[in-house]
C-alpha cells in the first residue's frame, strides 16, 4: 500500500519577500535581514487641522536626497506611518490627494532602492484628542474637547479620559461599535492600492494597539483578513499590545498567527521611557538581552519572522546611550531580527533622529553619533539558513555561520559602511576571500557556505 508522505506546508510566496515561518526570504531563497528607518513625512503624518486650530507639531518633508542618503547608509527599508484621518477624513470618502502624497513617499524610497512597509499609525488614538490616528467621526464617544498644538503634553493626552474611552470603544472584541469593520474597509482600500507595488513588502495593521491581548488578537484577525483579501501577495505585519513597550514581554502565544504570510513586529524600548532612569543607567548587554530573546521566542510561537518595527533613543553625550544602541544592534543580529530605527528627522518632542535641526537656518545636519549607531557592517542577504550571526559593538565586524546543508546558489550580501570599506577583509572557513563591494551601495557579494568572518584588517 502506498502512503502519502507528510510534508511541511508551503509558505505563501508573497512578493518581493516571503515569510518561511522563521525568516524573511527573497525570491532566490536567501534570508533577508532588513535594516530600516522610520520617517514621519510632511503631508502624510497627519497633524494639521482645517478649522484654524494650530498644527500639533512640525513634520519635515521627505526628499529624494533623504531617500538616497538612507540607502547609502545601508538602510534598505522605510517604515512609512500613514493615518486613518488622512485617508478617510469623512466616513466613506477616501482622500485621493492624501493618498497621492503617500504614493510620492513610497516612490521616493523605491527610486532609491528601498522597500516600504506601510504602517497604519496612531499615537493617543487621534490628532483631535491625542497626536495622530483616527478621524474625528471615528471617535466614540465623541470628544468633549478638541485639542490643538503645540504638542507639549503627549504623555497626559495618552492617559486622558477621552483617549481611554476611544480605545475602549474601538477594541471591543465583538466590534459592537462597528469601527473595526470601518477600519478594515479603509485598510483594504489602502492594501488594494499597493497590492502590486514592487517596493511595498506589506502593511502594518495598527501601531501600538492600546488594549489587552484578547482584544488585540480579535482585532488582528479581522484586519489581517482584510489585507489578505485585498493584497494576497503582500506580507501582514502585526504588533503586540503597546503594554509590551514597558514590560518587554508578551504572554507566550498559544497558537500561530491566524493568516499565513505574517510578520511579528514588536517595538523594543527597554528602560528608555521609564520615569525612573536608574534601570536604564545600570543596564548592561546581559540585562538588555532578555527582551529581544523573548521577542524571537514570541515570533516562533506565532510561526512568523521577527521585525522590530521601532527601537531607538535620543542622541546624547551620555555613554549609556551608545551602549544601549550598540547592544540593540548586536542583539538584533544575534536573534536574526530585521529592524527599523526611530527616527530619520524630528523637529519636535525630544528631537530624536539621525539629523539635528537648526532653528535659525531651517537646515538639517547629520549626527555622526546616530549615523554610527545605524550604519554598520551587516548581513543583507544570507545564502542559506543562519545558525549564528554575531556582530561587534562598534559595527565593524560580523561572523556568520550557516546551518549545514542549507546553502543556496545565490551569493551572500554584506553591507560595509563607507568609513570601514578601505580596511575591511573577509574570510571563509579561515581563508581570506575576495571582498570587493559596490562603491555606491557598499554591498559586497561573497560565496561562503561555512563560517564567514568580516572584520578589520
Amino acid at each position: 500500500m502506498l502512503v502519502a508522505a507528510c510534508s511541511e506546508p508551503v509558505p505563501r510566496r508573497t512578493s518581493p519577500l516571503y515569510a518561511d515561518g522563521a525568516h524573511l526570504r527573497d525570491d532566490q531563497g536567501r534570508v533577508a535581514i532588513l535594516r530600516g528607518i522610520n520617517a514621519r513625512v510632511g503631508g502624510v503624518f497627519d497633524v494639521t487641522f482645517s478649522d484654524g486650530r494650530i498644527p500639533l507639531e512640525p513634520i519635515p518633508e521627505l526628499t529624494p536626497a533623504d531617500c538616497r542618503r538612507m540607502r547609502a547608509l545601508g538602510l534598505d527599508l522605510l517604515r512609512l506611518p500613514i493615518n486613518w484621518s488622512g485617508i478617510e477624513p469623512m466616513r466613506g470618502v477616501f482622500d485621493e490627494g492624501y493618498l497621492a502624497r503617500v504614493d510620492a513617499a513610497i516612490a521616493c524610497a523605491a527610486d532609491a532602492g528601498m522597500f516600504v512597509v506601510v504602517d497604519l499609525h496612531q499615537d493617543a488614538y487621534s490628532k483631535e484628542i491625542g497626536e495622530d490616528g483616527a478621524p474625528l467621526w471615528a471617535i466614540e464617544p465623541p470628544p468633549q474637547m478638541l485639542l490643538q498644538g503645540p504638542l507639549t503634553d503627549l504623555g497626559e493626552r495618552r492617559l486622558s479620559e477621552q483617549v481611554r474611552k476611544a480605545f475602549g470603544t474601538f477594541f471591543q472584541p465583538d466590534d459592537a461599535s462597528g469601527l473595526q469593520a470601518e477600519f478594515a474597509e479603509m485598510l483594504a482600500h489602502v492594501a488594494a492600492r499597493y497590492a502590486d507595488h514592487p517596493a511595498v513588502i506589506g502593511f502594518e495593521l495598527f501601531n501600538e494597539p492600546d488594549a489587552g491581548t484578547v482584544e488585540v488578537d480579535a482585532f488582528h484577525a479581522r484586519a489581517a483578513a482584510a489585507v489578505r483579501a485585498a493584497a494576497p501577495d503582500k506580507l501582514v505585519f502585526f504588533e503586540p499590545s503597546a503594554l509590551r513597550n514597558f514590560t518587554d514581554f508578551l504572554p507566550t502565544p498559544k497558537e500561530p498567527f491566524p493568516i499565513d504570510g505574517a510578520v511579528y513586529s514588536p517595538h523594543v524600548y527597554t528602560f528608555v521611557f521609564q520615569a525612573d532612569q536608574r534601570a536604564f543607567q545600570s543596564a548592561t548587554p546581559e540585562i538588555l538581552e532578555p527582551s529581544v530573546r523573548a521577542a524571537r521566542e514570541e515570533a516562533a510561537a506565532f510561526d512568523t519572522p521577527l521585525w522590530i518595527g521601532e527601537f531607538g533613543i535620543g542622541p546624547s553625550t551620555d555613554p549609556q546611550h551608545d551602549l544601549w544602541m550598540r547592544t540593540q544592534q548586536q542583539l538584533h543580529d544575534r536573534y536574526f531580527a530585521s529592524n527599523a530605527f526611530w527616527l530619520w528627522k524630528e523637529h519636535s518632542q525630544a528631537s530624536w533622529g539621525v539629523h539635528a535641526y537648526d532653528e535659525a537656518t531651517g537646515s538639517w545636519t547629520e549626527r555622526p553619533q546616530v549615523v554610527g549607531w545605524i550604519s554598520r557592517v551587516h548581513a543583507v542577504r544570507i545564502a542559506g539558513t543562519p545558525k549564528r550571526l554575531e556582530s561587534s559593538a562598534l559595527g565593524d565586524s560580523l561572523t556568520l555561520e550557516l546551518e549545514p546543508g542549507s546553502a543556496v546558489a545565490a551569493p551572500t550580501q554584506i553591507y560595509v559602511p563607507e568609513r570601514f570599506r578601505a580596511t575591511t577583509k573577509a574570510t571563509c572557513d579561515g581563508d581570506e576571500i575576495v571582498f570587493g563591494g559596490d562603491p555606491t551601495t557598499g554591498i559586497a557579494e561573497v560565496a561562503c557556505s561555512g563560517v564567514l568572518v568580516v572584520s578589520p584588517r
